[in-house]
């Protein structure tokens, strides 16, 4: 597991040659409602031996950031690539306010429900003074237990002058609209959306890199210290975007692209845009002039760049970070696996 750094992006040596596709190190995080659900899908290795919720995989922030794992920048931090190849790196993407890598990639997966929350636009984050961005996130549902539930926005008809009163307790979620999910489903949660993720679902999620949670119900339980978890009712209910449309859980239609491949691009916002692949062949990708991250489902899989002599191979699981610099890349189904299905991730200008 990385550990938290203060000294990140300070004294360390420029990194050159930033041309090859770069394996993100995973972080494993242990959270109160987390599990080992993870170990199973997408079948990955957990590094705790706790109830663990999340893995970042694409992550600049300053309690956590992603190393390079193997080749040729091996152990370097994302925030010191940022801090000497960012050209190379982001491209025509733009950073944080303060400098960092854009946007934030994780496995997410829940044994209890998530406490009810909602994120701050970036204009609302500002107002507010959270120190950093707003956080629009989405979600695309890797596994569902039957029955699972997401929950968004309010129920239709639900009186908001009862919000006051009742979003410290168990009432709130009354007023939520609860929607079924099952595995291969997009989720959008623009920022200012009331939700929480309930029990039995593993997700990747992608987000603007920001970290801005108002708790507003977490069930009654208490955290892995014991204590009650923190809630932020007064700012909750400030952030809450209450004109905002809600869109449910979407099944995207694949595409067929040729060669048995297929593809659907699930969004593409103002932070970051985000498509899902299924490859039995091989599929190319042109220049984009903004960084990409490819997060492989299901693999192994295996990435060749134009002046490559041999391909990288990408197992199940990993997330693969590609600088703006590569001038395109090819993804290739191996002999032995019947397809590849992978998430592109792509930040924006």
């Amino acid at each position: 597991m990385a550990t938290p750094d203060p000294s990140l992006g300070a004294g360390t040596p420029a990194a050159t040659g930033l041309r090859v596709p770069l394996k993100m190190g995973r972080i494993c995080l242990e959270k109160v409602w987390g599990g080992r659900a993870l170990e199973r899908v997408p079948g990955i290795e957990l590094d705790l031996p706790g109830p663990v919720g999340e893995t970042w995989e694409l992550v600049d922030r300053t309690d956590q950031n992603s190393r390079v794992s193997g080749g040729p920048h091996d152990g370097i931090a994302l925030r010191d690539l940022m801090a000497t190849d960012r050209e190379a790196l982001l491209g025509k993407a733009a950073p944080t306010a303060d400098g960092r890598f854009p946007v934030l990639v994780k496995y997410l997966s829940a044994s209890k429900p998530l406490s009810v929350q909602v994120h701050p636009d970036d204009a609302t984050a500002r107002r507010l003074h959270a120190g950093e961005s707003g956080k629009t996130e989405s979600w695309y549902i890797l596994e569902a237990e039957p029955g699972s539930l997401v929950y968004l926005g309010l129920q239709e008809g639900a009186d908001v002058s009862q919000l006051g009163v009742v979003a410290a307790g168990r009432g709130l979620v009354d007023l939520l609209r609860p929607w079924p999910v099952s595995a291969g489903q997009f989720v959008h949660v623009p920022a200012g959306t009331l939700h929480a993720i309930g029990e039995g679902i593993t997700l990747v999620e992608v987000q603007q890199n920001s970290d801005v949670t108002y708790r507003l119900y977490d069930w009654g339980r208490v955290g892995l210290d014991g204590q009650p978890r923190e809630t932020h009712l007064e700012q909750g209910l400030l952030a809450i975007d209450y004109e905002q449309p809600i869109e449910g859980p979407v099944s995207p239609e694949l595409e067929n692209l040729g060669g048995d491949n297929r593809g659907a691009t699930l969004v593409d916002g103002d932070h970051y845009a985000f498509a899902v692949h299924e490859v039995q062949s091989h599929l190319e990708f042109a220049p984009a002039e903004v960084a990409r991250a490819i997060v492989v489902l299901e693999g192994p899989a295996r990435l060749w760049t134009a002046d490559a002599e041999e391909p990288w191979t990408m197992g199940q699981g990993d997330t693969w970070l590609v600088p703006a610099i590569v001038e395109g890349f090819r993804v290739e189904c191996p002999d032995s696996a019947e397809r590849v299905r992978f998430l592109l991730i792509e930040t924006k200008a």
